[in-house]
């Protein structure tokens, strides 16, 4: 059976359980909080994360959107992996940190439905995120 976190697991385990995740790492997120259905992450806007335009790229919006999901899909939950996901970009970050933060919709046994809001440090909202997660039932 998959290692599971508790309903309301720490900071430490929190990125002691996600911390394997190398991508996120890399790109620069970090976990701020996380209990069942809910996750919060930032990332602090760097030069490596702009286009050639100078925004944020839509990529690095995305993989902190998804770290998001992952918190919120598999804290107290069996193991969960995203199915779909659909993007919708609202506008360029003026800050200088991004902050995605999951809530599930609807988290059934073998299906979760999820939203991610990433706002900058402004309050702008830069993109939502809808997810469908995929889960093992017990």
């Amino acid at each position: 059976m998959a290692k599971q976190l508790s309903d309301h697991p720490t900071l430490d385990e929190l990125n002691d359980f996600f911390g394997h995740d190398r991508f996120a790492e890399h790109v620069g997120c970090r976990i701020v909080e996380g209990a069942v259905g809910h996750g919060v992450v930032e990332l602090d806007i760097q030069d490596h994360h702009r286009n050639a335009l100078g925004n944020v790229m839509g990529g690095a919006v995305f993989t902190l959107a998804d770290f998001a999901l992952a918190l919120a899909s598999n804290i107290g939950q069996p193991p969960s992996v995203s199915v779909n996901s659909a993007i919708d970009f609202m506008s360029a970050s003026r800050g200088t940190k991004l902050i995605a933060t999951c809530d599930a919709e609807k988290s059934g046994r073998h299906l979760g439905f999820y939203t991610t809001e990433v706002t900058d440090d402004t309050g702008r909202r830069i993109a939502r995120v809808t997810a469908t997660v995929y889960r093992e039932g017990e």
